[in-house]
């Protein structure tokens, strides 16, 4: 995937309309085995640009920590919200993922006025959204909330894997990587595996 850096185009129109604070949200884990899915959600300072926000797929690891502490430093308000592996199996990682999402949402300060999502749009949110085809890709507010999301995550599989160094999450994150299936073939389930998500070359024989 071709890197493009994502602009404050459809975050300006907005303000340029009334709307005062801006929301990105994004999500990341959701096709993993094991660890919870993260969401974050950010909120841009006008003034105050971070240059080089891209979907967090494209940025290699090193910039999405520079990446991170810019908008933890810079941005008018962020969270993040997440849901664990035990409720992901009891609601499915769809619902997970958007329950994450508003999560992150309800945590902001002050609350957005307008909330920008990739891709989906969140059930019970008590504000505007919209959703955004490729927003991470797009608008920087998504851009910003990906990148945020996938380090809190990835730094929270890295503390999965100094408990547990069985199934190398550091490696993979708890993706589907042909490691991890070994890994998972050899072992079981751990208690941070999702229960009821595998992929069809999963073995039946894992429990």
């Amino acid at each position: 995937m071709n890197r493009v850096s994502a602009t404050r185009a459809l975050e300006n129109a907005l303000r340029r309309v009334g709307f005062v604070y801006v929301a990105g949200v994004d999500e990341v884990g959701r096709g993993c085995l094991a660890g919870p899915v993260v969401a974050a959600a950010v909120v841009l300072h006008p003034e105050k640009a971070i240059p080089g926000l891209a979907d967090s797929k494209v940025v290699p690891r090193d910039e999405r920590e520079h990446l991170c502490q810019a908008i933890r430093r810079d941005a008018l308000a962020w969270a993040v919200g997440s849901s664990d592996p035990s409720e992901i199996d009891q609601i499915n990682i769809h619902q997970a993922s958007l329950l994450a999402m508003r999560r992150a949402v309800l945590a902001l300060a002050p609350l957005p006025d307008m909330v920008l999502v990739d891709a989906f749009r969140i059930p019970h949110l008590p504000m505007a959204q919209r959703g955004v085809a490729h927003g991470d890709r797009r608008c920087s507010a998504i851009a910003a909330a990906s990148i945020l999301a996938k380090v809190t995550r990835d730094r929270q599989m890295l503390d999965l894997h100094e408990r547990d160094p069985r199934y190398g999450f550091d490696q993979h994150k708890g993706y589907a990587t042909p490691m991890h299936l070994e890994a998972m073939a050899r072992f079981g389930y751990s208690p941070v595996h999702r229960r009821t998500f595998r992929p069809t070359t999963l073995f039946d024989t894992i429990d």
